[in-house]
């Protein structure tokens, strides 16, 4: 039964699987077994993983897929996907193949630019506000400059620096809206250790900043914090053919296909109810890599999600179009991802992900990760316009079924051969191992 518990933190790590196995489960032993079952046995590595995060009992796998034959911008790229859903993998190197042949995949970084913020509240006079801001913004870049030196030297830094008049939405807030250049690194630490001091510069200036009265020397910083909206960080990806070329053994009409194809993405274009699943099939391979290359996917999708609202209604992230007999299909996407910092140098996967894809930088992976959820989304598409989505993935989760149900290895081969030439549904599955048991 559940129950509180104090001082848990400081606990042991044996302790706190004893805990929780003598709280939680029937047979303890069984559940300690279990969690240990799933931990490193190398030591060293083990303690590396139980440190990234609080409380560490086990660790908890995700398969490690590969995605191969990935032609972007003339080269081609093994893509490393880590992701529990059937089918993601197999659909993404069969869109990769796929437009392989058809002149592969483009991707161009537009921008990078990210966002952090000092929200704060200030009870005065506008133009007294924006007088004080422009006499001491040179200060703003002085004061941070030995957290920025480093990351300048690589070509980032702070960009910019606006004041912004936030009054209309909610009495007396403001901003200072800064852009930042991160190069090769996600940059979130460094992003905030720059606003924080930009906040202690605000409110120090103002106490000396002689046209304030009394009460408006008082700023009150609320939080000083980046932004996972992105809308100046954008990659495009795209894939292009002729339109009679657009075949393959469930496409005998390219026209037809090619118009179906394109009206599937004006409904998600219009239809909240359709875009969201329709982007989460894009972000079923963004995801994947995301997660395999060590970066936040939370902010990912964060970021992304509200970029499909950006128009006042959540839409679909890509586009089609067909066009004097060429048929296009692109998308363009906010990703702030870094190949430098925090996982990549200390997760071996991670490295190894990075190795995979040739040591790219944060712009080149943000290209690679983008033409991943583009050829995730065309797979799931072509699939839903032409044989229905669920045939293919059935298929793939059929070994999900069989494991759930602990078949052997003669059942295993009974049931893949009937279920080769017959339709895949969980019921159809069970019944089949049902009656070979009997």
């Amino acid at each position: 039964m559940n129950k509180a518990v104090s001082g848990f933190s400081k606990l042991s790590k044996e302790d706190k699987i004893n805990w929780i196995a003598s709280e939680f489960f029937s047979n303890p032993k069984e559940a300690i077994s279990v969690i240990k079952q799933y931990w490193n046995q190398d030591d060293k590595l083990q303690q590396l993983h139980d440190e990234f995060i609080e409380n560490t009992i086990t660790n908890f796998y995700l398969p490690m897929g590969i995605a191969p034959n990935f032609l972007v911008n003339g080269k081609y790229f093994t893509i490393p996907m880590v992701i529990e859903e059937s089918s993601v993998v197999a659909a993404a190197a069969k869109s990769a193949k796929y437009w392989s042949t058809r002149g592969g995949f483009t991707a161009t970084v537009l921008n990078s630019e990210k966002i952090g913020q000092v929200h704060f509240f200030y009870k005065g006079d506008v133009e007294k506000l924006a007088t004080f801001f422009t006499k001491i913004k040179s200060k703003f870049f002085a004061n941070t400059e030995s957290i920025t030196k480093n990351m300048q030297k690589r070509g980032g830094g702070i960009l910019d620096i606006e004041l912004r008049n936030k009054t209309k939405e909610l009495d007396h807030y403001y901003q200072l809206h800064v852009t930042f250049e991160t190069k090769d690194s996600m940059g979130a630490n460094f992003i905030n250790s720059c606003l924080e001091q930009l906040a202690i510069t605000l409110k120090e200036e103002a106490q000396h900043f002689d046209s304030f009265s009394k009460e408006e020397k008082d700023i009150q910083v609320i939080m000083s914090i980046l932004s996972n909206y992105v809308p100046n960080c954008i990659v495009r990806a795209e894939v292009s053919c002729k339109v009679e070329d657009l075949t393959d053994k469930n496409i005998q009409n390219p026209q037809e296909f090619a118009e179906k194809f394109v009206q599937a993405v004006k409904i998600a274009q219009i239809e909240p109810f359709r875009a969201v699943t329709h982007n989460k099939g894009i972000m079923n391979g963004i995801d994947a890599v995301v997660l395999a290359t060590g970066n936040d996917f939370r902010a990912v999708e964060a970021g992304v999600h509200a970029y499909a609202s950006r128009n006042g209604q959540y839409s679909s992230l890509s586009n089609a179009t067909i066009e004097k007999g060429i048929f296009t299909f692109w998308m363009e996407i906010p990703l702030a991802l870094g190949t430098v910092g925090g996982l990549t140098s200390l997760h071996p996967m991670v490295k190894m992900a990075l190795e995979i894809l040739g040591k790219p930088s944060s712009h080149q992976l943000m290209q690679l990760v983008a033409v991943t959820g583009l050829a995730q989304n065309f797979a799931a598409l072509r699939s839903l316009t032409t044989t229905g989505i669920q045939e293919g993935h059935m298929k793939m989760h059929l070994n999900n079924i069989l494991n759930q149900y602990h078949a052997s290895p003669e059942e295993r081969k009974i049931i893949t051969t009937h279920f080769q030439n017959n339709i895949v549904s969980h019921a159809a599955v069970v019944e089949l191992i049902e009656s070979l048991r009997k």
